[in-house]
């Protein structure tokens, strides 16, 4: 497969800035009232629902296997010292707990040198030094406090906002609501600056009634990183590569998913990181074992899975990964049919929009 296979015209007003049943007056929305495309593979049978219904396609025994990683509030600015000039953090990983160490980005990247100290917060009582360019954006920050650690982590994120992606903040700055709003309810471990955005969908009242029919609920960690979003400089596909990132799977999830395979019920796979984690951890026979390290997986077509029977996702950008790996899963014509009826229809897509269902 090639890059221009994965390109189509999407108008900005097809792009969700708030979620769908978002009212800008109270600030309430219904997580679970997105559209529902239901795409059927075989056949390429296309349906239109409600996210709501979803159950409507599983039965007693099913499993659905989510990422339960924690979106922190990542994106955060700073002045530099001496000048004033305001600098954008992004945080992406913390490197060294005693030390304060982490690895950011920054930008504008060409104003930040070794030894620039960098000044947070309205009274600028965080500071932090440059101690390491690593890329031509990428830095290595110590912050200078002298505190506990978890008090540093508490100050540190009090300053945040949520990382909202590109395609989102070109149209509207970040809200304080998006804290909220851009993190899934079952969000247990702290580690992701981006959402897996399909779990978005799921409420508290969807996920009971799941518990009511007899759905069983499994729980992967993957820690979504920017890499998901990062352009593809490549024609060929073959020749990409992804950033890491970090996952664990650990007995209970095995236990639930590889029973339900053995009984021959339906696994679906809750967004694009879970099924490349998935993938990543399966062994044997297309059961998964318990797994903690690291994932560069790069999925495209054609691919043959061997863990999940069904995925939901959100519909995804052109030019993405995450397109590929969609159409990777769902054949790629019916994938792109879908899309075109999406286009037509009244379907929105990105981060807060829209979900697929893809089923047998």
């Amino acid at each position: 497969m090639k890059l221009s296979q994965f390109k189509f015209k999407l108008p900005d007003e097809k792009i969700a800035l708030y979620p769908r049943t978002y009212n800008p007056e109270t600030k309430f929305y219904n997580r679970d009232e997105a559209k529902l495309m239901v795409v059927h593979r075989k056949t390429g049978e296309i349906e239109h629902r409600l996210f709501k219904e979803i159950t409507d396609y599983f039965e007693e025994g099913d499993a659905f296997v989510f990422n339960d990683t924690k979106v922190f509030p990542a994106r955060l600015y700073g002045n530099k010292e001496k000048t004033g000039a305001r600098i954008e953090v992004f945080l992406l990983r913390e490197l060294n707990e005693d030390l304060r160490l982490w690895d950011v980005l920054v930008d504008p990247a060409r104003k930040i040198r070794i030894g620039n100290k960098l000044y947070f917060g309205p009274d600028e009582s965080l500071v932090a030094e440059v101690i390491d360019n690593t890329t031509s954006r990428g830095r290595t920050l110590r912050f200078l406090y002298d505190g506990p650690h978890d008090t540093f982590k508490e100050t540190l994120y009090s300053l945040g906002e949520a990382p909202i992606p590109d395609d989102i903040r070109s149209h509207r700055p970040a809200e304080e609501e998006d804290h909220e709003r851009f993190q899934n309810i079952f969000a247990r471990h702290e580690g992701a600056v981006t959402v897996p955005v399909t779990g978005l969908h799921f409420s508290r009242e969807l996920m009971k009634r799941m518990e009511i029919i007899g759905i069983e609920q499994a729980f992967i960690t993957l820690h979504a990183g920017l890499g998901n979003f990062r352009s593809i400089d490549v024609e060929d596909l073959t020749k990409h590569k992804t950033d890491s990132e970090q996952m664990f799977v650990n007995k209970e999830a095995c236990d639930i998913v590889n029973k339900a395979k053995e009984n021959g019920h339906k696994i679906c796979a809750v967004g694009t990181t879970t099924l490349r984690a998935l993938e990543t951890a399966v062994g044997p026979g297309g059961f998964i074992k318990e797994f903690e390290g690291w994932t560069n997986k790069f999925i495209f077509p054609p691919y043959d899975f061997t863990v999940a029977d069904a995925f939901i996702v959100n519909f995804q950008m052109p030019l993405t990964t995450m397109l590929m790996l969609v159409s990777a899963f769902g054949g790629y014509d019916v994938v792109m049919n879908a899309y075109k009826e999406a286009l037509k229809g009244d379907y929105s897509f990105g981060t807060y929009g829209d979900a697929m269902l893809i089923i047998d």
